[in-house]
């Protein structure tokens, strides 16, 4: 199914071995994870909170001082900015620098409307990169995502591009391996562990996988199997939440443009990784192809179904 529709590499783990991928060398081949990039700034998040540096309920203009004493600026919290619901309305795919994310204009009440952009990611990069700073912490968020989660995990085939301030891209900047993803994947499956050793705060890790009321199929960086009151086109996306009650409900998915997909399933043991190509064109129409995440996920367990049913020699 993934390579008749661009596919280019596909992961299949259970218990963190492969019962189904690609070729090796596609696997180590690095890819652009597009907004697949957002879940890492969710579980960048959880690690702050254990350092410290943040809660999700603090209001953002506690370090962007320039919001304060804004009437509408002064109430969004950091939870809004992951949860997509901070009254910004921005442009797919077209993110701005941190400064001009700041400035950006409010549209909607914080917490009142989901609305998918590029600018909260960008905004919540100038609030950590602000936060580190204040800290001591020489580099931004990048180098501290690095040094507390890629780096710990053997994260090391990536890239992370710049926008358009020379800034690490929040929302769409990371170029990463199958392979790679994975490991990422199932550190989330482990509940935030390295070695053993949990690495987020456990609230905030939670916090991470519940939807808001605004779209409770979205929760903090993460979408999520539930049924959408959101009409966004981006939510539209996937079918995932037209099919959420036949969906394991504690998976969890990283979602990037072309069809970029993470799964987890803590439940069931599974992470699943799926990359492919962009179809740009397609994309600037409006097209959003036929993928469907639910038949792909249903053809991944199966695999895994038939893997655990094969007897070993």
């Amino acid at each position: 199914m993934s390579d008749a529709d661009r596919g280019l590499a596909v992961l299949v783990l259970k218990d963190g071995e492969p019962v189904c991928s690609s070729p090796r060398s596609m696997l180590d081949q690095p890819h652009e994870l597009w907004s697949g990039t957002k879940s890492f700034l969710g579980i960048m998040a959880a690690i702050a909170a254990k350092d410290g540096l943040l809660s999700l309920d603090e209001p953002a203009a506690a370090t962007l001082t320039e919001w304060q004493d804004d009437p509408q600026r002064e109430k969004i919290t950091l939870r809004h900015l992951l949860s997509m619901t901070s009254g910004h309305k921005s442009r797919v795919g077209r993110p701005p620098g941190y400064g001009k994310a700041v400035a950006s204009d409010i549209t909607a009440p914080p917490g009142s409307r989901f609305l998918y952009g590029p600018v909260p990611s960008q905004i919540f990069g100038e609030v950590m990169r602000r936060k580190l700073q204040a800290s001591g912490k020489s580099g931004g968020p990048k180098e501290y995502l690095e040094e507390r989660l890629f780096a710990p995990l053997g994260i090391e085939n990536y890239k992370w591009r710049n926008g358009p301030d020379t800034k690490p891209l929040m929302p769409q900047g990371v170029v990463m391996s199958a392979r790679d993803w994975a490991k990422f994947g199932e550190f989330v499956h482990s509940g935030g562990r390295i070695e053993g050793d949990r690495i987020v705060d456990p609230d905030t890790f939670e916090s991470l996988f519940e939807g808001s009321a605004a779209n409770a199929a979205y929760g903090l960086s993460w979408w999520l199997p539930r049924t959408s009151q959101s009409k966004d086109a981006v939510t539209a996306t996937t079918d995932i939440d037209d099919h959420a009650d036949l969906l394991p409900a504690d998976m969890v998915v990283a979602a990037g443009a072309g069809d970029q997909r993470l799964y987890v399933i803590p439940s069931l043991g599974v992470t699943i990784v799926r990359l492919a190509e962009l179809d740009l064109a397609a994309v600037l129409r409006g097209d959003q192809g036929k993928w469907s995440d639910y038949e792909f996920i249903q053809l991944a367990l199966e695999a895994v179904d038939t893997e655990s049913q094969t007897p070993s020699n």
